[in-house]
């Protein structure tokens, strides 16, 4: 039953394989000027690291997707204002 339980937590819970979105659709977000603008977005070097922070952590799926706030992780890192949702294990934290 566990085994079930930690399959069933490691999948996307409101899309199916019909709503993937591709790493080319993410480029495309990112090019949007709003990604331009450093009021907006962290530097270069913020955003890798929060990139390597959320690798590492058990709630990403497939490199793409947070299961606890269902983000597109490589568009929410880029803000100032987001942060990691993990509440009891903040990865990272908004740059104010």
């Amino acid at each position: 039953m566990h085994e079930q339980q930690q399959r069933i937590d490691n999948r996307c819970r409101g899309c199916g394989p019909q709503y993937e979105v591709t790493e080319q659709q993410i480029d495309r977000i990112l090019l949007a000027p709003m990604f331009q603008d450093d009021a907006i977005v962290v530097s270069e070097q913020q955003y890798e690291q929060r990139l390597r922070l959320c690798d590492g952590c058990e709630k990403l799926l497939n490199k793409q997707t947070c299961l606890l706030c269902g983000c597109f992780v490589r568009v929410s890192a880029k803000y100032r204002n987001k942060s990691c949702p993990n509440v009891n294990d903040r990865k990272w934290s908004a740059v104010v």
